[in-house]
């Protein structure tokens, strides 16, 4: 009889996995209330890969796991140079707005909770953020993924303004 030999340590994983918000919703029955929970989490895997999962469950760990399984499915690519965005964009969502701006090595996210969990996960390490209009966390996320798709990347930015690579990054 053959033994497989497995590797002690765990391997890593792919993606960073954040919980954004955790909501708890009751409905009166007959036999008293029945509560119910959704969960918001951004995937992203630190270079440039990140998508965000709305579930809904009976149960708290049931309702994560599909919200995960549901952002791994809606994974987007974003353009990012030395860890920040190649140019500022404003992003909109209903009546939620996110000004997302570039900042230079050092600065940190300086962003919201909902803004900052989807910077973590992408891998963006400098970037300078303002939240405007709605305040509920999934309107900014999604506000923020509309920012992160009509991002141009490095070269669509310089072609546009007629430079090269090096003139516009320095």
């Amino acid at each position: 009889m053959e033994r497989k030999n497995f590797d002690k340590e765990p391997r890593e994983k792919e993606f960073v996995e954040k919980l954004v918000t955790l909501n708890r919703t009751s409905k009166t029955v007959k036999g008293g209330r029945r509560m119910s929970f959704s969960a918001l989490t951004v995937v992203g895997d630190q270079k440039g890969r990140v998508g965000y999962g709305f579930g809904k469950a009976n149960d708290v760990s049931e309702a994560i796991k599909k919200s995960i399984e549901k952002a791994k499915r809606n994974l987007v690519t974003m353009s990012m140079k030395n860890g920040t965005l190649p140019h500022e964009i404003i992003g909109k969502y209903k009546s939620s707005s996110v000004l997302l701006k570039p900042a230079c090595a050092g600065t940190g996210i300086k962003a919201g909770g909902a803004v900052r969990s989807v910077m973590d996960a992408v891998g963006i390490t400098d970037v300078i953020s303002k939240s405007l209009g709605s305040s509920s966390s999934v309107n900014v996320v999604r506000a923020t993924f509309n920012a992160i798709e009509n991002l141009m990347d490095a070269k669509a930015v310089a072609a546009a303004r007629g430079k090269t690579l090096d003139e516009l990054w320095g």
